[in-house]
């Protein structure tokens, strides 16, 4: 449907490009010169490529990694969702993410983060789209601790802002940090999304209502990536 030799003709000015047609999806990587871009195809996943990671939509077979992430406290800290009891609590959390795939607009994306080099799980990100005409996507990722530090929150978020813009279409990316996160809201900075405001007592966290600041970046915003 999509042949290499019809890709190779296009100005390939981006990393990744994807093109969702049904429930198939063709990767577009281009590499170095238009001769190098090549064609990857994955049955319903969407790979976003960044210089060190592969983001892939997440399957049933990744829960046990997943539910090991959320099953961490400092993890945990700034999030709603709480604890997991056990695995089957987290099957039921991603559940809604994977079953949207199969959908025929999908809204909810949640990707594994995978090193190049190592093959190894790092953590998870996911977007969710308005899919509507105010083109809206909000992102969120978790990193496992071990992972903290090295610049990988900020190249996970640049790379779902720059999917967001280049591959969803989207006028308006958006992001919630609690006031206390300090570490994601500097990668939220450092990634060109501005402050908007203060959401008061938004965030159910271990009983307590939190502040949440809201981040968000527009197409025509300036960035370097």
């Amino acid at each position: 449907m999509f042949g290499v030799e019809k890709h190779k003709r296009l100005a390939c000015a981006f990393l990744l490009t994807s093109i969702r047609v049904k429930y198939e999806l063709f990767s577009l990587t281009c590499l170095n010169e238009v001769e190098n871009c090549q064609i990857i195809r994955f049955d319903v996943v969407m790979k976003i490529a960044t210089v060190r990671l592969d983001l892939i939509e997440i399957g049933w077979d990744d829960l046990p990694d997943i539910h090991h992430l959320h099953s961490i406290a400092e993890v945990d800290e700034y999030n709603t969702l709480g604890l997991p009891k056990d695995e089957e609590e987290t099957r039921e959390i991603i559940r809604p993410v994977i079953e949207s795939q199969r959908a025929e607009v999908q809204k909810l994306y949640m990707w594994k983060i995978i090193g190049k080099e190592t093959g190894l799980f790092l953590g998870v990100a996911g977007m969710t789209l308005s899919a509507d005409r105010f083109r809206l996507g909000e992102i969120y990722y978790k990193l496992l601790p071990k992972y903290w530090g090295k610049g990988y929150a900020t190249e996970v978020s640049k790379g779902l802002i720059k999917a967001g813009f280049e591959q969803f279409n989207l006028h308006r990316v958006e992001a919630g940090v609690a006031i206390d996160n300090v570490p994601s809201i500097r990668v939220l900075e450092k990634s060109g999304m501005l402050r908007e405001g203060l959401r008061r007592k938004i965030l159910p966290i271990r009983g307590e209502w939190k502040d949440n600041y809201h981040y968000a970046i527009v197409e025509d915003d300036p960035r370097d990536y």
